[in-house]
């Protein structure tokens, strides 16, 4: 599954940096598929849609960091836990029972942003 921001982020950007796959924002900014990873140009997502990974896409959350969960793999094949939730002073990244996913899944992920 991947990871989620809560309301309770203090928008302290101690995450940001921390995310192997680049799949955390800030606030308002938009995002790009290309973004800390492997891709370039048009590409086609696992899901089967294709979508240019050089295009901003639109934010998550105007108000707060969030994680993009097509980018999230919870540090499966860097990290033995998600780096954001280690780093986090108040808690607020946990998993999102939203996207609930295995572990293959997560490590698929990775390979496909990362080119391996």
């Amino acid at each position: 599954m991947a990871i989620i921001i809560t309301d309770e982020c203090i928008n302290c950007g101690a995450c940001e940096p921390e995310c192997p796959n680049t799949a955390i924002y800030e606030g308002a900014d938009d995002w790009r598929y290309k973004d800390g990873t492997n891709l370039s140009g048009k590409i086609i997502l696992p899901s089967g849609e294709e979508v240019d990974s050089e295009a901003a896409q639109t934010p998550l959350s105007d108000d707060i960091y969030y994680i993009v969960p097509g980018k999230c793999t919870e540090c499966k094949g860097f990290h033995e836990e998600p780096q954001c939730a280690a780093v986090c002073p108040v808690d607020c990244c946990v998993p999102d029972d939203n996207h609930v996913e295995s572990e293959e899944t997560l490590l698929n992920r990775q390979a496909f942003l990362h080119g391996e």
